[in-house]
């Protein structure tokens, strides 16, 4: 069994797709990220980057005691390695799906988010910061439609890449895209999305919140920490015993 601790964001539905897609069992633990749960020292336990989703292992490959991991990018490289799903054998291909894995990690990803940070969620509208990222977010996208121009899914065969990519693309609008101007992207995005898993997973997200994450009240919890929000966690956590 695994204990999926997620809230439905882009980074949550990756792993709720994965776990749909190979029929593991799971057990979802909300973590209400406007409420700032991801503060709690019980969950700082096993993601000490406060940030969801964080999975706990109860039954791992070493039957030795339950293992955590934490980032959403590690989870999938876990759980497809331990299942041997969506993350070929072959070292030739299993690189093909890890650059992708990572080229979202490390790019769509963190410009998609700053994209929806800056046009939507800042008390400033800045029109650099806006343009910047709303560009980058349009090269990204062009990054991955010349990618799909030959084949179906980015490293060929349906992965754990296209799981994390997917899930950023969905809000193709708000990050100020037109999918018609990625037509490969766009074929790819609606192959996806038809996948019974992947409404599935989407499914799940919704009986656990359906009402905007970000509003006044949670802006200042989501934006803005600084490492004495830990610090204060962790005191809290020393001074329950934990």
């Amino acid at each position: 069994m695994i204990d999926l601790y997620y809230w439905p964001t882009p980074n949550g539905h990756k792993i709720t797709i994965f776990l749909e897609e190979t029929g593991t069992p799971y057990r979802i633990v909300p973590v209400n990220i406007g409420a700032g749960e991801q503060f709690k020292p019980e969950f700082l336990a096993i993601a000490p980057n406060n940030r969801m989703p964080a999975i706990v292992d109860h039954t791992p490959a070493d039957d030795g005691r339950p293992l955590s991991v934490f980032e959403s990018g590690a989870i999938l490289l876990y759980l497809a390695d331990k299942i041997g799903e969506f993350l070929p054998l072959s070292p030739r291909h299993r690189v093909e799906v890890s650059q992708w894995l990572f080229w979202q990690m490390g790019g769509l990803g963190p410009m998609l988010g700053q994209n929806h940070h800056f046009s939507h969620y800042a008390p400033e509208k800045i029109p650099y910061a806006i343009e910047r990222y709303v560009k980058e977010t349009n090269r990204l996208y062009g990054v991955a439609d010349r990618r799909l121009s030959d084949r179906e899914f980015l490293a060929g065969d349906y992965s754990i890449a296209d799981m994390a990519t997917y899930p950023w693309i969905v809000q193709y609008e708000r990050q100020g895209q037109d999918l018609n101007d990625f037509p490969n992207l766009k074929r790819w995005f609606e192959t996806i999305g038809g996948r019974a898993a992947v409404a599935a997973a989407y499914e799940k997200g919704k009986a656990v919140n359906t009402k905007p994450t970000v509003n006044a009240d949670s802006a200042k919890i989501l934006f803005g920490q600084t490492a004495e929000t830990l610090r204060g966690a962790a005191a809290g956590r020393n001074a329950a015993g934990q």
